[in-house]
C-alpha cells in the first residue's frame, strides 16, 4: 500500500502517529505482519554521507534506497505501508508493476489536504517544495484525484481517499487477510 498526497498533506504525520515512530528512524519500522517504509527513512539513512554530491544526485539514491527497501520486504512476503510523495503516471506504474512481481496487491491511500493546507504543513515542519514543484506535484494530484473519485484507480488494485479529519480518526491500516474481532476500529482495506 501507497500512502501518497501532496507534499505537505501530513503523510508522515499519519505514519508517526498510528505507528508510534518519532521522525528519527533511517530504516523501515516492523508493524506487525507489515513493515513500515517512509522516503524520510532514507534520506536520514544516507543524511550527512553524500553531502558532496548535487541534490540531484542525492535525490536520485534517497529514491533507489526507498524502492530497494520496498522490493525488499515484498521479497519477505511482508506487507508494506510505504509513504511517496510522487502520484506521477509512472511512479504509479512501477509500483504496480513492483507489487505484481512479488504476487501482492497494490492499493493507495491518498490523503487529501487542500494545497493551501499542505503549503502550511510544509512551512510548519521547515521544509519547503519550490512553487514549481509543487504545483508539478498538485497538477498530477488533482489528476490521480479524479481518476480514483470516478473508479478509476488503475494500476492499482484498490484505492481509498481519506482527508485530514478521516486521517485523525483512523487507528490502524489492516488489509485483506489480517482480521480483527473489533469490527468498530476504524481501519482501512
Amino acid at each position: 500500500m501507497i500512502l501518497t498526497g501532496l507534499p505537505g498533506a501530513g503523510k508522515t504525520t499519519l505514519l508517526q502517529r498510528l505507528y508510534g515512530m518519532h521522525g528519527a528512524e533511517s530504516v523501515p519500522v516492523a508493524a506487525g505482519s507489515a513493515v513500515v517504509i517512509d522516503s524520510s527513512q532514507a534520506k536520514l539513512h544516507w543524511h550527512g554521507r553524500l553531502a558532496w554530491a548535487p541534490y540531484p544526485v542525492r535525490r536520485a539514491v534517497v529514491f533507489a534506497t526507498h524502492l530497494s527497501r520496498i522490493r525488499q520486504a515484498l521479497n519477505q512476503g511482508q506487507a508494506v505501508i510505504a509513504h511517496n510523495r510522487g502520484c506521477g503516471p509512472y511512479v504509479l506504474r512501477g509500483f504496480a508493476w513492483l507489487a505484481r512481481r512479488h504476487g501482492a496487491d497494490f492499493h493507495l491511500l491518498l490523503l487529501d489536504t487542500a494545497p493551501e493546507l499542505a503549503l502550511a504543513g510544509q512551512r510548519v515542519r521547515g521544509r519547503v517544495v519550490a512553487p514549481r514543484t509543487f504545483a508539478r506535484h498538485q497538477r498530477r494530484w488533482e489528476s490521480l484525484l479524479a481518476r480514483v473519485k470516478g473508479g478509476r484507480f488503475t494500476p492499482a488494485t484498490g484505492a481509498r481517499i481519506v482527508d485530514r479529519a478521516e486521517a485523525g480518526l483512523l487507528e490502524e491500516i489492516l488489509f485483506d487477510s489480517v482480521r480483527d474481532a473489533d469490527p468498530g476500529r476504524r481501519r482501512l482495506f
